[in-house]
């Protein structure tokens, strides 16, 4: 259903307000991570958000319309990037006038948020074009899912800035999903995500708690990125994960691929949030096996089931941020705020 401002207001209790030297086992590339981490300032009512396409457009106008009226009704003042409504084939128009409007964004002082209206494909393209100094030297909320993960990892690697593993503009602004947005970004809340009960599909993969900076987001991209070079340290890490539309075994390559370029050995946890329409058909593993396969033998604490996807309910988590994860509650529990 589409959000409107009363349930906003009322969700939110806002409604009575209108040198170093390195070792050789730590590389650098951690400890300027660690060292960088960089925090966005808390979103407030009255704010501006800059919306910009970095990867596929939205080609209905009616989606268009709704994702503005839904973001008006949170309270934010809009500002449209100068190529939002570009189309060329499956991107929102070329790669240079894409990366320009992100651009845009973090340069312009009057944008205080910035929000990807849909993800579809197209970031890795033009992550050659992005300015990670300017990108460091104006930290400010930056939020999308799916094919956005491109960015959160390669501004996580380039700049250290906290950013955000949250809806798009035409996301469905559900009251659960609004309710975690509000909480991590506008309330600056250490959240405690759990599964709601009405869930089923949810399942520990091995017990037991750990702590990690949250890095990941959508399986098929944070694959296409290996070698790139625009990938942070997964050292002792959570990762999270998500898919759409894979076969199960897609599932199982996309491990094996993390397994053998090294990322899954150096993680301290993993969640896996919904695989959706992920079929298994006839003569195929169940996707349980092939957790049991890949992640079981790591022995390190993992579950499935979160409550991130690309279903309509998702939390909003906070790319590079310590979260703890116990996957016997399925928990993950966020160690200290995400904004300033």
């Amino acid at each position: 259903m589409a959000f409107t401002r009363r349930n906003f207001l009322k969700l939110s209790g806002l409604a009575p307000l209108a040198g170093l030297t390195f070792s050789r086992l730590v590389p650098a590339d951690i400890i300027l991570e660690k060292k960088q981490l960089l925090k966005p300032k808390a979103l407030k009512r009255g704010d501006t958000i800059g919306l910009v396409a970095p990867g596929s457009p939205i080609y209905r106008t009616s989606e268009f319309a709704q994702m503005l009226t839904d973001l008006k009704a949170l309270g934010f003042e809009l500002k449209l990037g100068k190529h939002v409504r570009d189309r060329r084939g499956y991107l929102a128009g070329n790669d240079k006038n894409r990366a320009s409007d992100v651009m845009a964004m973090f340069s312009d002082s009057e944008v205080d948020g910035i929000i990807c209206t849909r993800g579809g494909w197209g970031c890795n393209r033009i992550l050659p074009l992005l300015d990670f100094d300017l990108i460091k030297n104006n930290p400010k909320v930056f939020m999308g899912f799916s094919d956005i993960t491109s960015l959160h990892m390669a501004i996580q690697k380039n700049s250290g800035l906290v950013t955000f593993h949250g809806p798009v503009g035409k996301s469905v602004w559900t009251d659960f999903t609004t309710q975690s947005f509000i909480n991590t970004i506008w309330a600056a809340k250490r959240e405690v995500h759990s599964i709601p009960d009405k869930e089923e599909d949810e399942f520990t993969i091995t017990e037991g708690t750990s702590q990690g900076k949250l890095l990941g987001g959508n399986l098929s991209v944070l694959v296409s990125m290996i070698g790139s070079g625009y990938l942070p340290s997964f050292k002792n890490a959570i990762l999270f994960l998500e898919d759409i539309g894979e076969n199960v075994y897609r599932i199982d390559r996309m491990l094996t691929q993390l397994k053998l370029a090294g990322i899954l050995d150096e993680i301290a946890g993993f969640v896996f949030g919904k695989c959706t329409d992920c079929s298994a058909g006839e003569n195929s593993l169940t996707l349980k096996q092939v957790f049991d396969d890949h992640i079981k033998p790591l022995q390190i604490p993992a579950f499935y089931g979160a409550m991130i996807s690309h279903e309509d309910d998702n939390i909003t988590l906070p790319v590079g941020l310590k979260a703890e994860i116990n996957a016997r509650t399925k928990t993950i529990r966020l160690l200290e705020t995400a904004v300033n």
